[in-house]
């Protein structure tokens, strides 16, 4: 399979993760001083946002098989702050060998997941299918089921998926991911790689600047320590 989905939304995700704090799935770090708080036991559960204004199919040779294979793939997240654009926490592709009944759901997700269990996927309201993960970074992990065509059928009508996984506390996480227009990519013609280039170029120079911005900001907390008043007498002078 091509490694451009790969290598591109890795990329975004290890920015992203930078910013995505005081949402849905991040936990705030406590104060210096202040007691340790016990993370939630229990479910959690998140309606994510698209990332871009729309999906983007890709379309290339297959390295092995020498066959097309295009994918159409999304970037989802929440924002870091209420207002704040969303900032990609995963990301979904469908892939699509030409003349191949089967299909494969890809997913980019973050880390932090127990990789046993898998994951699960639901179109709407449909019967749950699994996943398993297939190989990890320190910033994301990848895992994909294969399907077959009428799955990705019921995609193109559908109003959500539900992604389901487990976090090292055991507990479910549940991601809902809008479907809106994928069924419009996925049978239209695919972006110019040009076009393509420019926009992956563009993602990672704000991701850059947010990271930035996101350090500078970080500096300007731990050096603005509050003032200790003294209400003791100066010291002559000698």
């Amino acid at each position: 399979m091509s490694t451009h989905f790969s290598r591109s939304r890795a990329i975004a995700l290890a920015g992203a993760l930078l910013f995505v704090s005081g949402g849905a799935l991040a936990q705030q770090a406590p104060a210096a001083g202040a007691p340790q708080q016990q993370q939630p036991q229990g479910p959690i559960a998140a309606d994510l946002v698209a990332v871009q204004p729309d999906w983007t199919k890709v379309c290339g040779a297959d390295q092995q098989t020498k066959k097309e294979v295009c994918y159409t793939t999304r970037d989802f997240g929440v924002s870091a702050k209420e207002g704040e654009a969303p900032q990609p926490l995963l990301a979904l592709a469908i892939y699509d060998p030409k003349g191949d009944d089967q299909k494969i759901i890809r997913l980019l997700l973050p880390p932090g997941l127990m990789l046993k269990p898998g994951f699960r996927f639901a179109i709407d309201k449909g019967p749950q299918d699994a996943g398993a993960f297939e190989i990890c970074f320190p910033n994301g992990c990848f895992a994909e089921a294969k399907v077959k065509k009428a799955v990705v059928d019921g995609m193109k009508k559908a109003e959500k998926m539900t992604v389901i996984v487990k976090n090292q506390a055991n507990a479910e996480v549940t991601f809902y991911l809008p479907l809106a227009n994928f069924g419009k990519a996925f049978d239209g013609p695919a972006i110019d790689p040009k076009v393509l280039e420019e926009q992956q170029k563009k993602l990672q120079e704000e991701l850059q600047k947010k990271a930035e911005e996101e350090r500078k900001r970080l500096e300007a907390q731990k050096g603005a320590a509050p003032t200790v008043q003294n209400g003791a007498p100066a010291a002559p002078k000698k």
